[in-house]
C-alpha cells in the first residue's frame, strides 16, 4: 500500500512538473524589433523586469524595420516594435496589425568627420544638409537595408532636391538573399556607398571612410560614449522636424493569423505603455545621456 501511495504521489508531482514546464514554455512572446532598439541596451533593461512582473519571456528577433514588419505580415511573430510610422500605419490599415501604440521617441542625426568637408555643421534642415553633401560629392554611407533609418534617409534625399535614380541591391537577411530597390542620388557611384548593414556597422564603416551617415541618436550615443575605442564622428546636423524618430508597438492581428499569442502581446503592450514601463524608458541613461523619451499618454 505504501509503495502505491509513493508511486501515486510521484506520478502527480511529475504531471504537475511537466504541466508547469509546458505552461512556462507557452509563455514566450515572439517580438520582431529594430536593431537600433536592441543595440541601445534598452531591451536588456526592460525585458527582465517585464518577465518578473508577468511571467512572460520575450524572444527578440532584431532586424531592420522593413524585415520586422514582414515578420508581422507573415505571422512569424506576435508583436512588432519598430520606427517607421508611415509603414506602421499601413501595416495596421492593411489588417496585419490591430493597433499602433506610441511608445517613445528620439531623433535622427547626420554624423560626419570633424573636418566637415560638406560644411553641414550646425544645420537643422537635413534635406539641405544632404544637398550640400551631394554638391560636394563627399562620401556618404547608407545602411541600404530597408530599415526604418534607411526609410527616413530615402525621405530626406527626396527633400534635398537632388536628382535621384532607382537602384536595386541584393542584401543578406538571416542568411537569405533579398532584393530591395530604393532611390539614390544620380551619378553618385563614386561617393554614395550602400552597404546593406545595420546601424552599428554603418557607423564604424563611415568612420573608416571619414564620410557622412545618418543614425538614430541612441545608437550614436552608445558608439560615441559607451564603446572603447569610441567613434570619432560628430553630430553635425540635428534638431529639425524631419529628423523626428518615433517608435511604435503593434500586436499582430489574430484575425489574419489565428495562431499568434494576442494575449501575451497585449500584456506586453499594456506593460510598456504603463507608468512603470514609461518611467523606465525615460530614466534609461548611457554615460549619463538620455537615449529615449516616453510617448504613451
Amino acid at each position: 500500500m505504501l509503495k502505491k501511495v509513493v508511486v501515486s504521489v510521484a506520478a502527480v508531482c511529475l504531471c504537475v512538473g511537466v504541466g508547469s514546464s509546458v505552461f512556462a514554455a507557452d509563455k514566450v512572446l515572439k517580438m520582431s524589433t529594430t536593431t537600433s532598439t536592441q543595440s541601445s541596451g534598452l531591451l536588456d533593461l526592460l525585458l527582465p523586469e517585464f518577465q518578473k512582473d508577468s511571467g512572460i519571456a520575450v524572444k527578440v528577433i532584431a532586424k531592420g524595420t522593413g524585415a520586422a514588419i514582414r515578420d508581422g505580415v507573415d505571422g512569424n511573430v506576435d508583436v512588432i516594435f519598430v520606427h517607421a510610422k508611415g509603414r506602421e500605419d499601413k501595416f495596421v490599415a492593411d489588417g496585419f496589425g490591430t493597433k499602433r501604440y506610441a511608445v517613445m521617441h528620439n531623433d535622427f542625426v547626420i554624423l560626419g568627420p570633424a573636418g566637415d568637408p560638406a560644411g553641414i555643421k550646425g544645420m537643422s534642415d537635413a534635406g539641405k544638409a544632404l544637398a550640400k553633401v551631394a554638391a560636394t560629392k563627399a562620401t556618404f554611407v547608407s545602411r541600404g537595408d530597408d530599415s526604418g533609418t534607411h526609410t527616413k534617409e530615402q525621405f530626406l534625399w527626396k527633400q534635398s532636391g537632388a536628382n535621384l535614380t532607382e537602384q536595386a541591391q541584393t542584401i543578406m537577411k538571416k542568411g537569405k538573399k533579398k532584393e530591395i530597390s530604393y532611390m539614390v542620388p544620380a551619378d553618385s557611384s563614386a561617393w554614395y556607398m550602400s552597404i546593406g548593414q545595420g546601424m552599428g556597422k554603418a557607423i564604424t564603416f563611415t568612420e573608416e571612410k571619414q564620410g557622412y551617415t545618418m543614425s538614430d541618436r541612441g545608437t550614436y550615443i552608445k558608439y560615441k560614449y559607451g564603446k572603447v575605442p569610441a567613434v570619432e564622428l560628430d553630430v553635425l546636423t540635428e534638431g529639425g522636424a524631419d529628423l523626428a524618430n518615433p517608435y511604435g508597438i503593434i500586436p499582430v492581428n489574430p484575425a489574419k493569423h489565428p495562431h499568434v499569442q494576442n494575449d501575451l502581446a497585449m500584456a506586453f503592450v499594456d506593460w510598456i505603455v504603463s507608468e512603470k514601463g514609461q518611467k523606465m524608458i525615460g530614466d534609461y541613461r548611457l554615460e549619463g545621456k538620455q537615449l529615449f523619451y516616453p510617448d504613451a499618454k
